[in-house]
């Protein structure tokens, strides 16, 4: 089969790496995967080994979702944002996919909604018409008025053959943020979380008893490198901050100066799911990604739900993951040095968890699912 995923990242990264991973799985069983991307470059994400078309690039400004900023941080025009969808109508032509896979729209990306119309009503056109898949992650934004779910609603209904929920249900099945109508609910499979294949410990124990603080790939986390400085002032543990996002070596650079002895502060790190096998404990946020490797680690962790403007998703997914065990949920509003010390303490005593291997194929099962419905649309 071809397979062409189309993502686009506003503020993170953790959609693009997730469209990367499934790319990965259906090239693993013969397939032609290209993911096209329409955010911003996120050189910390490996891409060496999937096919990658680029859309003039978008962001978001900030947490206002509401607005689209270049690479130079202007505001994009409509001439701007036609280029886009002719660009991405080209590549629909040009390739011809037997699958269409868009990741979160129509349950997010209102904002680029006439760019993903315009390639559903196209690839809907076309003489050998594609398998037509929604891939979404295990919590969504929930929708802020009626509306807005009708509207993912009637996409689903008039353009989508399958949504795939990227998660265990039994762990955060999609109702806990969206309402899952009868209709809605005929078509999703849930395919597992879409996770890589577990890191193994690291071999040279990187990480060992360390506090590891990381914030993703983006630009937000600067208040929990704050917190976790001023906990490594007031304490003896040892600390690691891995700074993500545009110019990370320069920040870690002009932090490290100003940091106290036992902190190290560095770039991400390619290893770093590695490093938490080792760790005395995870400090980040709650995105799906990170989650993902707190699981499959079982490393003790502190979740600080991103929540800035309307954000809900981490929170609850962070509120779902804290009844497992050496889990503990801190909210921005709540964080402190002293008291991610005291959270951290009453981690101390909590027994460590297995790492978590159910379910986290999910990118194989996306795979074996799509074949199917492929199979059974082709089987005259």
């Amino acid at each position: 089969m071809k397979v062409m995923i189309v993502v686009t990242h506003l503020l993170g990264t953790g959609h693009l790496a997730r469209a990367l991973t499934l790319a990965r799985a259906f090239g693993a069983k013969g397939n032609k995967a290209v993911v096209v991307s329409g955010g911003m470059a996120a050189p910390h994400l490996s891409m060496a080994d999937v096919q990658v078309e680029q859309l003039p690039p978008v962001r978001s400004d900030g947490v206002d979702f509401s607005v689209l900023l270049d690479e130079k941080r202007q505001q994009v025009s409509a001439l701007y944002m036609r280029d886009r969808q002719r660009f991405l109508l080209s590549i629909l032509e040009r390739m011809a996919p037997d699958v269409l896979i868009t990741e979160l729209f129509p349950f997010g990306r209102r904002i680029l909604k006439d760019e993903f119309s315009a390639l559903l009503d196209a690839a809907n056109a076309q003489t050998s018409r594609p398998l037509i898949a929604c891939s979404i992650r295990d919590i969504l934004a929930p929708p802020s008025k009626p509306a807005k779910a009708a509207l993912a609603d009637a996409f689903v209904a008039n353009s989508y053959d399958a949504v795939l929920v990227h998660a265990d249900p039994n762990l955060t099945p999609l109702n806990i943020s969206w309402p899952v109508s009868p209709a809605l609910q005929s078509k999703l499979h849930y395919t597992g979380f879409v996770a890589p294949p577990p890191a193994q410990p690291h071999p040279d124990a990187v990480g060992h008893g360390e506090i590891i603080v990381s914030a993703g790939g983006g630009d937000v986390g600067g208040h929990i490198f704050a917190a976790a400085l001023d906990a490594a002032r007031l304490g003896d543990r040892r600390w690691r901050l891995l700074l993500g996002g545009a110019g990370a070596e320069a920040r870690a650079v002009a932090m490290q100066a100003q940091a106290p002895r036992n902190v190290i502060i560095e770039p991400a790190r390619p290893d770093f799911r590695q490093m938490l096998y080792h760790a005395e404990a995870s400090i980040s946020m709650c995105g799906y990604n990170t989650a993902l490797d707190v699981l499959q680690s079982g490393v003790n962790a502190v979740f600080v739900p991103f929540d800035a403007g309307s954000e809900v998703e981490q929170g609850l997914r962070a509120q779902a993951l804290a009844a497992q065990p050496g889990i503990a949920v801190l909210r921005a509003s709540e964080l402190t040095g002293p008291q991610l010390l005291r959270t951290l303490d009453d981690l101390d005593g909590e027994p460590r968890r297995a790492p978590l291997q159910a379910n986290m194929d999910g990118a194989a099962q996306s795979v074996k699912i799509v074949d199917e419905l492929w199979r059974g649309q082709h089987a005259d």
